[in-house]
């Protein structure tokens, strides 16, 4: 006797594609880089304003600049993942990418670093929803929130990366790093140009991915999207999730340095580094609870997330608040390793409520939402600084916004597919 149909189609979804842990891997160090050049800003404030003069409004805007223009542009960039082949908009991603970076180090006023940072937004938006629509393409069974988190772990390592930028700073001189890692990511994206495929063809292809190859239409994708009412509670919580670790990353390093007494380059090792060790851990683990939980509840991909942002918030309030040291890095580390809980379940939390055509699309819209929030979190917090008001304000928002993130995923639904059969984790 034949085999049911239905058993036929779930066994070639879960199927791992061959290549899939290798595209996790090479996408990992553009993720690193990725991060490494976004936050290593941050840790070199006093070398940098001694290089150039600059309010800490001026500093602050440094980073909002490229947020706003990065998710500004996310929900288009995200639409050419959908719409063109996903490797290459990666690899033209990682050699602009590269030659911003490079000319990030050689400008010498406040308003060229703004024009710097302005075109690294438009590159780097480009990124990550085409890499993560990437890694959902090969990894459509119970290895994709561990795939994601892997992929992921790339942006913590770069972050903690970047927490020695102060040092280097201090050595050599602030565009040190910059243009380093430019030239890194020139010689990388020719590595890609040669190793990175978008996914092959599948035999038994499943109903709900069944029109992925179709074209795809902008206004379609946002009509798609916007249709559904799980869409409008994971924008909140996205955008919330942006306002909390757009705080703690912007602005913790300036405030271990100024509430401890610490130099540069300790500051931005304590707040940044132990922060991002921390965060690895959480997207493993997360990932692999997180996989492990979907094989038995539709929902577990959204369980894990809720329980890691609601035990994140009780970590930000610690490091807010103490006046150790040792408790305000273990609140850090505490707010990293339950938010990634978070980070390597919302794009396969997305895949269960948006049309599979609409992925990149989709988490380009959600990336606009928080980067907008993170990047007003960032500015408000050098206009509270000049203004000589704590800025502990922003980090207490930060938590009580995870809270509320916790609340709204509570009410997201998977999306009810035809092919019942092969379940909503596709």
């Amino acid at each position: 006797m034949s085999a049911p149909l239905h058993s036929i189609d779930r066994a070639a979804d879960m199927r791992l594609i061959p290549g899939a842990w290798l595209v996790v891997g090479l996408l990992w160090f553009v993720a690193c880089l990725n991060y490494l050049d976004r936050i290593v800003i941050t840790t070199m404030r006093d070398s940098l304003t001694a290089a150039i003069p600059m309010t800490d409004a001026d500093f602050g805007l440094l980073t909002s600049v490229f947020l706003w223009v990065y998710g500004g542009l996310s929900p288009f960039a995200g639409f050419l993942a959908d719409r063109f082949r996903r490797s290459r908009v990666i690899i033209v991603s990682v050699l602009v990418w590269s030659i911003v970076t490079f000319l990030t180090g050689h400008a010498k006023t406040l308003n060229q670093l703004l024009v710097t940072r302005a075109l690294m937004g438009i590159s780097e938006a480009c990124y990550l929803p085409a890499a993560l629509a990437l890694i959902t393409d090969y990894h459509r069974g119970h290895t994709r929130s561990l795939a994601t988190g892997l992929h992921l772990s790339g942006l913590g390592v770069g972050a903690a990366l970047a927490g020695l930028g102060g040092m280097l700073a201090e050595r050599h001189d602030w565009s040190y790093v910059f243009n380093l890692f430019g030239a890194v990511g020139i010689v990388y994206s020719l590595v890609l140009t040669f190793a990175l495929r978008d996914t092959p063809s599948l035999e038994g292809v499943t109903a709900a991915d069944s029109h992925e190859n179709e074209p795809v239409n902008f206004f379609m994708a946002l009509r798609s999207l916007f249709s559904r009412g799980s869409y409008f509670l994971l924008l909140g919580y996205w955008g919330m999730i942006g306002l909390a670790g757009w705080a703690v990353t912007g602005w913790m390093p300036t405030y271990f340095k100024q509430q401890f007494n610490l130099d540069q380059g300790v500051a931005g090792v304590s707040a940044t580094t132990t922060l991002q060790v921390a965060v690895l851990a959480g997207l493993v683990v997360g990932g692999l609870v997180a996989d492990h939980w979907s094989r038995f509840h539709p929902r577990g991909r959204i369980f894990c997330a809720i329980i890691g942002m609601a035990a994140s918030a009780p970590g930000i309030f610690l490091a807010a608040h103490t006046g150790s040291y040792g408790l305000a890095v273990a609140g850090v580390m505490i707010f990293g390793f339950s938010r990634a809980f978070t980070d390597c379940n919302t794009m396969p939390i997305l895949c269960l409520v948006v049309d599979p055509r609409y992925r990149a699309t989709g988490f380009g819209v959600l990336n606009l939402f928080a980067n907008l929030i993170g990047g007003i979190t960032i500015y408000a917090g050098g206009v509270l600084r000049d203004a000589h008001v704590n800025v502990r304000l922003i980090f207490e928002l930060g938590g009580v916004g995870m809270l509320a993130c916790a609340v709204m995923l509570a009410f997201v639904k998977p999306a009810v597919r035809q092919s019942a059969a092969i379940g909503p984790d596709i």
